[in-house]
C-alpha cells in the first residue's frame, strides 16, 4: 500500500509538471501569434442620407396615401435626373471635441489626411464643428496646423461653434476661411497663461535647503521650491509673450 501511495504521489507531481509546461508553452505561442493592435478607424456617415431618411419617415406618417404616392413618384424622377448629371460638390463635416491635452488631434490628423486625398478643391468644402475651451499650447498648435493643411490644399474651410471655442480652440477657428457661431457661443480669445505655486518660504521656515543645478542661464526660470528672482520672472513673462505672439 505504501508503494502505491508513493507511486500515486509521484504520478500526480509528474502530471502537474507536464500541465504547467503545457500552459507556459501555450502562453508563449499565443503571445507570439497575437495580432498587432490596429489603429483607430475612421467612421464615415452620409449626413444627406440621414436627413433624407428622417424626412421620408416623417412624411410616411403625415401624408395621405395619394400625397405620399405622388411624392415618391417625384422623388424617383429627381433621383434619375441626379444620376445622369455630374456629381455635385460635397461638404465634408468633422466633429472636434477638444480636451485639455488635445489628444483628439491624432484622430483629426487622420481625418484631414483622408479628406485631402479624395476632395476636389474646386468643388468640395470642409466644415469643422468645433467645441473646445482650449488647453496645452503644443497640442492645440498642432491641431491648428492640421486645419491649415486644408488651406494649403486649396480646400475652403468653415468652422462652426455652437457652445465654446476659446483660447486654443479659438486659435483653431482662426485658421478657417469662415467662422459661424451661435448667438450665445463663447468665442475667443487667444491667450497664454502659466501658473505655479512656490513653497520656498515653507522650506525656509522648516530649515530645509533646496538645491538645483542647471547648465545654462535660463534652463529653469520659476521653480516650485527655489527662491524665484525678478530676473527669472521677467524671463518667464518674455517666454509667455513669445508663445502668445506665435
Amino acid at each position: 500500500m505504501e508503494f502505491l501511495y508513493e507511486y500515486g504521489l509521484f504520478f500526480a507531481k509528474t502530471i502537474t509538471f507536464v500541465i504547467a509546461i503545457a500552459v507556459i508553452l501555450t502562453l508563449i505561442v499565443s503571445s507570439a501569434v497575437k495580432p498587432k493592435a490596429k489603429k483607430g478607424e475612421i467612421e464615415i456617415d452620409d449626413l444627406s442620407e440621414q436627413l433624407t431618411n428622417i424626412k421620408e419617415s416623417f412624411l410616411n406618417n403625415t401624408l395621405g396615401k395619394k400625397e405620399l404616392k405622388a411624392y415618391q413618384k417625384q422623388q424617383k424622377v429627381e433621383q434619375k435626373k441626379a444620376e445622369k448629371e455630374a456629381p455635385k460638390s460635397r461638404l465634408y463635416v468633422i466633429d472636434f471635441n477638444g480636451s485639455m491635452d488635445a489628444h483628439e488631434v491624432e484622430s483629426l490628423r487622420e481625418e484631414v489626411t483622408a479628406i485631402i486625398s479624395i476632395a476636389d478643391p474646386e468643388k468640395d468644402k470642409v466644415l469643422v464643428r468645433l467645441e473646445s475651451g482650449g488647453g496645452v499650447v503644443h497640442g492645440y498648435g498642432l491641431a491648428a496646423s492640421q486645419l491649415q493643411r486644408f488651406k494649403s490644399a486649396g480646400i475652403e474651410l468653415t468652422v462652426s461653434i455652437d457652445k465654446v471655442a476659446a483660447s486654443g480652440g479659438y486659435m483653431m477657428a482662426c485658421v478657417a476661411d469662415h467662422i459661424i457661431a451661435a448667438p450665445f457661443a463663447i468665442v475667443g480669445s487667444i491667450g497664454v497663461i502659466a501658473q505655479i505655486p512656490n513653497f520656498n518660504k515653507i522650506l525656509k521656515k522648516n530649515d530645509v535647503d533646496f538645491e538645483q543645478i542647471t547648465a545654462g542661464e535660463f534652463k529653469r526660470t520659476l521653480t516650485l521650491f527655489g527662491e524665484n528672482t525678478d530676473k527669472a520672472r521677467e524671463k518667464f513673462r518674455e517666454e509667455i509673450e513669445q508663445t502668445h505672439v506665435l
